[in-house]
């Protein structure tokens, strides 16, 4: 990992603004436009979940609701927004990085791109503390795409050594969702409740304090090495609905100082999608 801190504060931020800092700000979303329409952070340049940062599926069953495009075409994408391997990239979201910010960081780190930061508390910790906002829409200016962009350089996992993890228990599997959709008792989103066999619940939301920031990197750093103790980062699995929130989770672990553990993509959209007999609701 490079010196920079995968967070960034909101008021360190702002004195980038103010000293007109070279950066690029991007608002990271997976519901849609709107909200950006209205009003985002000054300069924002709007990165949707659904469009940019996830591949057309068919079936959810063959890679989940938000599988991962291609490296290249992510490349391009980010190309066409003036980001290359050396440019400060600044990412919020309005749901305390959960929302798509803490996905768009991981791409970016995972094609190794490393000036790239999370505002802390996202798009509320920003405005709390006057950064301003508007409803105007700039025009990027594109840079030369880099096609050498051919895979992900972070480690992921497929369904196929989840199936094997949950069976044999050799590698642990760590479902960052809410407690009752880990325990079955309500699922808004995908088909059927429960988790996946031999999974652990750490919820997400355990990386953030009673305002919605992220806790403190010792914190971070002392909760998991507890939760995991002698299990490396490459035995350890991380997913959720859909491979989006869990890279909250990973983004926890880098600013921790820890090494990244492997993302499960497909997440429980695709593993309860897929034909497995082993789907519960309880353990």
């Amino acid at each position: 990992m490079s010196g920079i801190s995968p967070i960034i504060q909101p008021e360190d931020l702002l004195n980038l603004k103010l000293q007109n800092k070279e950066f690029v700000l991007l608002d990271a979303d997976g519901g849609g436009k709107e909200r950006y329409q209205m009003h985002h952070l000054d300069g924002a340049h709007f990165v949707d979940l659904e469009i940019d940062l996830s591949s057309t599926v068919e079936n959810a069953a063959n890679g989940g609701r938000h599988p991962l495009p291609h490296p290249t075409a992510f490349a391009k994408t980010i190309s066409e927004l003036g980001i290359g391997p050396e440019t400060h990239v600044i990412i919020y979201d309005d749901k305390n990085g959960s929302n798509a910010a803490a996905r768009l960081w991981w791409m970016f780190t995972a094609i190794g791109y490393e000036n790239i930061q999370v505002v802390d508390n996202g798009l509320k910790g920003a405005l709390n503390i006057g950064f301003p906002s508007n409803a105007n829409i700039q025009i990027p200016t594109p840079i030369s795409v880099n096609t050498s962009i051919s895979e992900w350089k972070l480690s992921l996992v497929t369904l196929e050594e989840v199936k094997a993890a949950s069976n044999t228990q050799h590698k642990t599997i760590v479902d960052v969702r809410a407690k009752n959709r880990y325990d079955g008792l309500i699922e808004p989103l995908d088909l059927i409740a429960g988790h996946i066999p031999n999974a652990i619940n750490i919820p997400l939301t355990e990386n953030l304090d009673e305002f919605g920031a992220f806790q403190k990197p010792s914190f971070l750093k002392k909760k998991y090495n507890e939760a995991f103790k002698d299990i490396t980062a490459k035995n350890i699995i991380v997913h959720c609905g859909s491979g989006v929130t869990a890279c909250h989770t990973l983004l926890a672990f880098a600013y921790a100082n820890l090494p990244i553990p492997g993302l499960y993509v497909g997440s429980w959209s695709e593993w309860s999608r897929s034909g497995n007999a082993m789907i519960l609701k309880s353990e």
